[in-house]
């Protein structure tokens, strides 16, 4: 559903994508990440046809961005980080507007109002003038807009900025459910909500495409060792001395408190199964025993500190 072939963009002198290549199949869910000035926004551009590229190809919904931008445009909601409204409109107003610019008829117009006005919980202000709105709300209208003409790609650029907890859940539900009908490319600075949405992740770092997979094939890259944490009761060096002679461990570090020998192991293997033998063959009572997972942040941070 949408392609991106050896495509790059100049302003001037500078290169802000350098030669990226990549695939979004439909009905997927695609995290679009990198830090600050990496390329993601002026890329979701060129995928929208608000600017060329310098070189490259890309196309969506089967259509190449640049000599066919009118049908691009007609597959594509696009919502961006900052919503451009017109606050003196009433948010069924704008709607309709925002209808008609889509070619839908009247009744296609408020049928559609009516959908994405439930979907997108914006029925307690669909009377109220744009400008009185709270930036929460204002990025939900920017949402229903970008949902109102059933496109069959969704591009979101922090689609879930300025709302509250409850709403950032919802909002999360609501673009795996739009996953069933829609092609989706998320882009977000907040990384535990890509893990929790996105199938596939795409990773780029100073203009250049760094990582793409799912969020595990980038965690089997990059950790290499894990950590296991396990608390015993047994004396400090008969504990410390006997999860150091399992094999794959690398590092121990132990500490006592309260009676109880609490220990962080550095290893390429899950041990626990070995560390509860362990204990039990030595009589050494168990009360925790977990595997430290590192977050797709840290994650994030190495793959693209490794990229510079």
């Amino acid at each position: 559903m949408i392609e991106a072939r050896n495509l790059s963009k100049y302003y001037g002198s500078r290169c802000a994508v350098d030669n990226i290549s990549f695939k979004v199949n439909e009905g997927e869910i695609i995290g679009f990440l990198g830090p600050n000035g990496a390329g993601k926004t002026t890329t979701i551009r060129v995928l929208t046809c608000f600017h060329p590229a310098t070189s490259g190809t890309a196309s969506v919904a089967g259509h190449d961005v640049l000599r066919e931008s009118l049908a691009v445009r007609a597959q594509v909601g696009y919502l961006p980080e900052s919503v451009p409204l017109y606050h003196e409109m009433r948010v069924r107003e704008y709607l309709r507007f925002r209808g008609k610019l889509h070619g839908l008829s009247r009744p296609e117009r408020e049928q559609a109002i009516a959908r994405v006005t439930e979907r997108c919980w914006l029925g307690d202000v669909i009377s109220r003038p744009i400008g009185q709105l709270s930036k929460g709300y204002r990025q939900r209208v920017g949402l229903a807009d970008a949902l109102l003409h059933n496109p069959p790609v969704l591009i979101l650029d922090e689609p879930t900025i300025g709302l509250d907890p409850t709403q950032i859940r919802a909002t999360r539900a609501l673009i795996r459910e739009l996953a069933q009908d829609h092609t989706v490319m998320l882009s977000s600075h907040i990384l535990p909500e890509v893990e929790a949405t996105c199938q596939r992740i795409i990773i780029i770092s100073e203009g250049r495409l760094v990582a793409s997979g799912t969020p595990e094939e980038l965690r089997a890259r990059i950790t290499g060792e894990s950590k296991l944490i396990v608390e015993l009761r047994g004396p400090q060096e008969e504990v410390t001395a006997g999860l150091r002679g399992l094999e794959g461990v690398s590092h121990v570090e132990a500490e006592r408190h309260d009676g109880w020998t609490r220990v962080t192991l550095s290893t390429r293997t899950d041990l626990r199964e070995a560390i509860y033998g362990l204990s039990t063959k030595e009589g050494w009572p168990i009360r925790e025993l977990r595997r430290d997972i590192a977050t797709l942040e840290d994650f994030f941070v190495k793959i693209v500190a490794g990229a510079r």
